[in-house]
């Protein structure tokens, strides 16, 4: 069969003997016009955000778990201060109205107890009816469980804080992992379609080729595969575009499908991110694991206050009790003060279980700090260590994307001089759209590299 070059040099040579050479125009090269429907990108998302910033306010504004976080400590705040109320004077005043619907005469006082024992003396007696009011105030003085539970609050309040920074921190590493996921996907979508309209170009060259006698079907059959894979691809593409605008959406607290502008600065989100926050001195300050370790503490101090529960308590108590008074106003009829000492004897073994349940939570409160200890330990040497790999996963992609459309040209090339096949035009093309994807993928892991790598050893306290 003939190549198209012998059937492009048999049309000039014809022409030349009907016209004369200086009329014969130069051969125009084969230029095929593509128009498909896919090739129309994907709508933009109805909301888009600039910038970093914009995105990292609104997820302060809307995160769900950020507010949980903040109740956390909140009820923890709550928590610790009534632990010291034990701690503290507690003081009480009552006042009761009593009057005998019988004896409208003999004056009761609360609960329609009558009054004996308070005379008249100079400032009169009880009046009917009577009003009382009753003062208390109580002081613990030697208490060592509710000292114990006092400590157990301060660490699980020290332990909230502590979670609400790595609250922050995890939030900070999705929102910028979610960024890079979706402007990767952005750049994925745009390649899927330089590769379709490739793909078609090759499919109407290869079907000219064919109309031009240098060409089988077979040819144009292989060429039209390519284009039906790099269909699949586009619809993929776009399905997982569409899925990081909506887990975007997500990440800033919208229902809906949210992008990223074609401006977005990918390249200094690194730098970005060390402004909302701060690199760690050491890991073991990282905030899972000071909230780890607090929480130990707490469950420690738990377990010791249900083991104080068995010695005694030494407290202090003052009463004074005024009542009306006929003739006169009223008066201070009782001013007491006591000292209470209170022994624990039997409780029907509730102290004991308790310490055997608090037992058992510092216990899992241990084995967690050590798991989350041998998991931040890995983290930190991946993280470390991908920064290198991503690095030369790059190097290695540029490589094969250059030398993937060095030899897509010359098959093309090949191919229209009738010296290629078929079969290694759709290869050489196939292996670089995977190149040119690959490529991409590989930029947008470095970035997440980095931002893992800085993120994994951080503290965020914005």
């Amino acid at each position: 069969m003939a190549s198209p070059s012998v059937i492009l040099m048999a049309l000039v040579a014809a022409s030349t003997l009907a016209e004369p050479s200086s009329s014969i125009p130069a051969p125009v090269p084969f230029q095929p016009k593509v128009e498909d429907a896919m090739l129309t990108p994907v709508a933009p998302a109805a909301r888009q955000v600039t910038s970093w910033d914009e995105a990292l306010v609104l997820l302060k504004q809307r995160s769900t778990d950020l507010r949980s976080a903040e109740a956390g400590v909140e009820r923890a705040t709550g928590r610790s201060r009534q632990a010291l109320s034990a701690l503290l004077p507690n003081a009480r005043l009552s006042s009761s109205v009593g009057m005998d619907l019988l004896n409208p005469d003999l004056p009761v006082g609360a609960g329609g107890m009558p009054l004996f024992g308070i005379g008249g003396g100079e400032n009169g007696g009880p009046s009917s009816p009577l009003v009382t009011a009753n003062a208390n105030l109580s002081q613990s003085l030697v208490d060592v469980s509710a000292w114990r539970g006092r400590a157990s609050a301060v660490a699980a309040e020290k332990s909230a804080v502590a979670t609400l920074s790595e609250t922050r921190r995890l939030l900070t590493r999705g929102l910028a992992q979610v960024l890079v996921s979706t402007v990767a996907a952005e750049r994925a979508a745009e390649i899927n379609r330089v590769g379709l309209r490739q793909a078609l170009e090759r499919f109407a060259l290869a079907q000219r080729t064919y109309e031009l006698g240098a060409g089988n079907q077979l040819d144009v059959v292989r060429v039209e595969q390519d284009v039906a894979v790099a269909r699949g691809a586009l619809v993929a593409g776009d399905e997982q575009l569409r899925r990081s605008r909506e887990a975007l959406g997500l990440a800033v607290g919208f229902d809906a499908a949210v992008g990223v502008t074609r401006d977005f600065n990918l390249q200094g989100l690194v730098e970005e991110t060390r402004q909302a926050c701060v690199p760690l001195k050491d890991v073991s300050e990282r905030p899972d694991l000071v909230a780890s370790r607090a929480q130990v503490e707490s469950a420690r101090d738990s377990r010791q206050q249900a083991t104080a529960g068995y010695l005694p308590t030494l407290g202090l108590s003052s009463t004074a009790i005024g009542l009306t008074t006929d003739p006169g106003f009223g008066r201070v009829a009782i001013w007491s003060v006591s000292a209470v000492l209170s022994v624990p004897i039997w409780e029907g073994g509730l102290r004991g279980g308790l310490i055997r349940e608090r037992e058992g939570v510092e216990r899992q409160a241990e084995q967690t700090l050590e798991n989350i200890r041998r998991n931040v330990s890995i983290q930190v040497a991946q993280a470390r260590r991908g920064v290198e790999v991503a690095e030369a996963l790059v190097a290695t992609a540029v490589a094969s994307r250059e030398l993937a459309d060095r030899t897509d040209r010359l098959t093309r090339r090949s191919f229209e001089v009738g010296r290629g096949s078929s079969l290694e035009l759709v290869q050489s093309g196939a292996a670089l759209r995977q190149a040119e994807l690959n490529l991409v993928l590989r930029e947008f892991e470095l970035v997440q590299a980095r931002l893992d790598a800085f993120l994994t050893e951080a503290r965020c306290d914005w």
